[in-house]
């Protein structure tokens, strides 16, 4: 990687590490370039404002989700039900690490940036909602394999019931992010997979 990739990788994951630990408005352009190691001038031969840095930050959340989670969870060697159990799995796996390492349960990084973003900032808002609506795409596409497979009794509405999984899933991490305790996941998660509308 050359230097100039590497200043412009370190930018991005130090707003990223930064933001998901505290907020958007906490984090200043001083403060990521202090952590990237990096002179404001970098950051700005980069990045044109704050918001074009976290449309970046968004766009490697989704990168890291779909390494860390989506390549791993929805596997096709895994039956439908089973790839969205792991999912759940891996989720409340990763939520607890960090809260061991940090003493802090996260969240998700992008409901964070929806809740105080949304109202504030168009193309955050627009980019995130890509963002869910991406993964409860793939949701949605699982359920219906698995109603196709017969491991599923016939829903009536695959589309909804993916974004009810979703939308259950995202005020659970709140949740557990607001009472500080991941094993609010470890209850709670599971019945995500009982949803039906």
């Amino acid at each position: 990687m050359n230097e100039q990739a590497d200043t412009y990788q370190r930018i991005i994951e130090s707003a990223q590490e930064l933001m998901h630990a505290s907020s958007y408005s906490d984090v200043g352009v001083a403060a990521i370039c202090a952590k990237a190691k990096v002179k404001k001038g970098s950051f700005y031969h980069f990045f044109p404002s704050k918001q074009d840095l976290t449309l970046a930050v968004i766009d490697k959340n989704a990168a890291d989700m779909k390494v860390s989670l989506i390549d791993q969870a929805f596997n096709s060697a895994l039956a439908p039900l089973e790839r969205l159990q792991c999912f759940i799995d891996l989720t409340i796996e990763m939520q607890t690490t960090i809260h061991q390492q940090t003493g802090h349960v996260y969240g998700c990084p992008f409901g964070n940036l929806a809740t105080e973003m949304s109202t504030q900032d168009e193309d955050i808002r627009r980019k995130l909602d890509k963002s869910f609506a991406s993964l409860y795409g793939i949701f949605s596409t699982t359920l219906q394999e698995a109603v196709d497979n017969n491991e599923l009794d016939k829903i009536n509405n695959v589309d909804a019931t993916a974004q009810a999984m979703l939308a259950y899933l995202e005020g659970t991490m709140l949740l557990a992010k607001t009472q500080n305790d991941p094993n609010l996941l470890k209850q709670l998660l599971p019945a995500a997979l009982q949803i039906r509308l």
